[in-house]
C-alpha cells in the first residue's frame, strides 16, 4: 500500500492533558485564539496566547473540582466560542465526563438527552436560559448545577466568576493539575444525529481521541503561522478533534461569525487552513466559476490552468501567482482545505488544486473519534478518501463482484461502545472490527473510495443496486444546484429512481416555475443518457427551499423522504 505510511515523525501524546501541557510549553507566547468583541458598532480583537489558554483551562478545572463536580457528567451546549472549548477541556482533563450537545436541538430533545445520560451539570449559552429554567424547576432532574458561559444569571453560576475563582485557587490548590488521567476510561459521551429515541451516545476516551490526533499528525503538516477558522460545530467530533489537532500544532484559531460571513471571515483573519463540509466547498467553487464566467475569463483561466499544470511537471509552481485574484476571493491566505462528513465532487478538489489550494478529503464517523482515512501531503487521488491512517486498519467486508462491500475498521480510535446500549454496540463492534454501515472499495494502490451508505442503497425489484451518492455527485455538477438527494420513490411493488433538487434562484432568473422545471428535467435527462438504463432518474422534484439538514450540513435523508411522501399523498 503506497500511501499508508508515516510522512512526519512527530511527538506522540499519551493523553490530552499531556498534549495541552506540551503545547503550552512549546508555543507559550504564540496566539492560540483571536476573539472578536463587539460593543455597539465598535469591534475589537483580543488575542489569547497558548500560555493564557492553558492557564484558563486549568483555572476552570480547579474551580469545578472545588464545586464538588469530580467524576460528574457535565454537558456543554452553545455556539463555537472560546468559553465552550476551555470548558470542554477543563472537564476532560481531570474533572469528569463531558457531554457535548448539538446546539441546534429543540428544547424537548435537550431535556431528554440530559436525562438519558444522567447529567449532573450543564454549561450553556444564555440563549438556552428558558430550557435551563424549565429543567431547574423539575424536582426529578439530575441536573443540579447550571453554569452560563456568557452572562450573569441570578441563581446560576457564571463561567467568568468560576474562571477568576479558579485563578486564585490554583495558586495553592494543585489537585486539578496533578489529577492523574486514565487514558482508556470513558470521558466523552457524544450523541449521534437522530431523533431522541434513535440517537446513541458514543463513548470515547482520551486514548481514542489522542491516537486519532497522533495519526493525523503523521500525514498532514500544519503549524505556527497557520490560521484556522472554527466553522464546524465543536459539539461534533469532526469539529472538536480537528480543533485539538490545530491546537497541538500551534495554529491560531478564529471563530466564524456564521455561514453568511464565511468569505468575510476568511479575509478578516487571513485564514490559511479551513476545515469544512463538502457542500460549502462546492458552493464556493461554483461561485468562483460564476464570477469567472461573468467576467468573460473562462477561456483565459482554462489556458492558464493548462500552462501551470504543464509547468508543475517540471517542479515549477506558479499557481498562486497567476490565480492570485481567485485566491483573493477566499481571503487571500488559504492554502489548505480539509473536507469531511460527506463525499465531495472530485472536480471541485481538482479545481481548487489547479488554483494552488490543496483540498484533503477525509472519512470517518463519531464512533471512530472520528477519522479513519484521509488523503495526505504526499498522496492524493481525486474521488477517493485517501488511505487508512497509519495506526488504523481498514477492510471491505463481504465485497460483491465489483469489490464493493461494507467498510470496517480496527484501531485505537474506535469507540468503547454506545452508552447503556449493549445491543446496538454488539451490532457494530464484531471481533474487534467496527462496522461503519458505509459501502466502498479499495483500489489496487490502497486508496479507499466511498460509494454510499448501506441503508441508503436503492434495491430495485430486478435485484439491481443503485448508490444514490454516485448520482448525487453527477447532479451536483449542474451550476444552479445547491443540493440534491437521490432516493427510491415507492410505486406499486417497486421503486422509482427519483431526485429532489434545490436550485439557486439567482442562477435561473426570469424563468417561470414551469420553465425552471423543464430546464432542470432536460439536464437530468442528459445525465441519464450517460448512465446504464436501470440507473436512470425517472422522477424529479424541484424547489428553492433548503432541505432538512444536520448541523454538519448533511441532508436528513429519511426525514426528507417522509416529507415528500406525505406531501404527494395528500
Amino acid at each position: 500500500m503506497i500511501g499508508k505510511e508515516i510522512l512526519y515523525d512527530v511527538e506522540k501524546f499519551k493523553n490530552l492533558k499531556v498534549l495541552l501541557e506540551r503545547t503550552a510549553e512549546k508555543y507559550a507566547e504564540n496566539i492560540a485564539f483571536i476573539i472578536k468583541e463587539k460593543n455597539n458598532k465598535e469591534i475589537k480583537y483580543k488575542n489569547i496566547t497558548y500560555k493564557e489558554f492553558y492557564d484558563d483551562t486549568n483555572a476552570i478545572g480547579t474551580a469545578l473540582l472545588k464545586h464538588e463536580l469530580k467524576d460528574k457528567k457535565i454537558a456543554i451546549i452553545g455556539k463555537n466560542r472560546y468559553e465552550w472549548f476551555i470548558s470542554y477541556l477543563a472537564v476532560l482533563n481531570g474533572v469528569g465526563t463531558v457531554v457535548p450537545l448539538d446546539k441546534g436541538l429543540p428544547d424537548n430533545e435537550i431535556e431528554s438527552l440530559l436525562e438519558r445520560c444522567k447529567t449532573d451539570c450543564v454549561v450553556f449559552e444564555d440563549s438556552y436560559i428558558d430550557v435551563m429554567n424549565n429543567i431547574r424547576n423539575k424536582k426529578e432532574s439530575t441536573v443540579k448545577t447550571f453554569i452560563c458561559m456568557n452572562k450573569k444569571i441570578e441563581g446560576m453560576d457564571y463561567l467568568k466568576d468560576l474562571l477568576e475563582e479558579g485563578k486564585e485557587l490554583v495558586k495553592e490548590d494543585k489537585s486539578y493539575l496533578e489529577m492523574p488521567i486514565d487514558e482508556k476510561q470513558v470521558k466523552v459521551l457524544v450523541y449521534t444525529s437522530g431523533t431522541t429515541s434513535l440517537s446513541k451516545a458514543v463513548m470515547l476516551s482520551h486514548y481514542n481521541i489522542v491516537e486519532n490526533i497522533n495519526g493525523l499528525n503523521s500525514i498532514v503538516k500544519v503549524g505556527p503561522g497557520d490560521v484556522s477558522l472554527a466553522f464546524l460545530p465543536l459539539h461534533h467530533t469532526f469539529g472538536c478533534t480537528g480543533q485539538l489537532f490545530f491546537i497541538c500544532n500551534g495554529v491560531t484559531t478564529a471563530f466564524c461569525d456564521g455561514l453568511r460571513h464565511i468569505q468575510e471571515n476568511l479575509k478578516e483573519y487571513k485564514v490559511s487552513v479551513f476545515v469544512c463540509v463538502p457542500l460549502l466547498l462546492e458552493a464556493m467553487y461554483k461561485k468562483i466559476n460564476l464570477q469567472i464566467e461573468k467576467q468573460g475569463k473562462t477561456r483565459t483561466i482554462k489556458i492558464a490552468r493548462a500552462i501551470s499544470n504543464f509547468l508543475l511537471k517540471f517542479g515549477i509552481d506558479i499557481r498562486r501567482k497567476i490565480f492570485k485574484q481567485v485566491i483573493n476571493q477566499l481571503g487571500g491566505g488559504i492554502r489548505l482545505a480539509v473536507s469531511g462528513a460527506a463525499g465531495i465532487d472530485k472536480d471541485v478538489v481538482k479545481g481548487f488544486a489547479d488554483f494552488g489550494i490543496k483540498t484533503i478529503q477525509g472519512y470517518g464517523l463519531t464512533e471512530t473519534a472520528p477519522v479513519i482515512s484521509a488523503q495526505n501531503d504526499k498522496h492524493v487521488r481525486y474521488g477517493s478518501v485517501g488511505f487508512a491512517l497509519p495506526n488504523v486498519d481498514i477492510e471491505i467486508f463481504e465485497p460483491n463482484e465489483e469489490g464493493i462491500g461494507e467498510i470496517i475498521a480496527k484501531g485505537p480510535n474506535v469507540m468503547k461502545g454506545y452508552y447503556e446500549n449493549e445491543e446496538a454496540t454488539k451490532e457494530v463492534l464484531i471481533n474487534g472490527w467496527f462496522h461503519t454501515g458505509d459501502l466502498g472499495y479499495i483500489d489496487k494502490d490502497g486508496y479507499l473510495f466511498i460509494t454510499g451508505r448501506k441503508k441508503n442503497v436503492i434495491v430495485l425489484k430486478n435485484g439491481k443496486n443503485i448508490y444514490p451518492e454516485e448520482l448525487e455527485l453527477l447532479i451536483s455538477d449542474l451550476p444552479y444546484v445547491l443540493e440534491n438527494m437521490v432516493f427510491g420513490y415507492p410505486k406499486d411493488d417497486d421503486l422509482i429512481v427519483s431526485v429532489k433538487i434545490v436550485y439557486n434562484k439567482d442562477m435561473l432568473p426570469d424563468l417561470s416555475e414551469e420553465e425552471i422545471y423543464n430546464k432542470i428535467w432536460e439536464d437530468v435527462k442528459n445525465i441519464n443518457s450517460d448512465l446504464t438504463n436501470y440507473k436512470h432518474i425517472k422522477k424529479l422534484i424541484v424547489t428553492d427551499e433548503p432541505m432538512i439538514k444536520t448541523t454538519t450540513q448533511k441532508v436528513k435523508r429519511f426525514q426528507e423522504i417522509e416529507k415528500i411522501l406525505q406531501s404527494e399523498n395528500k
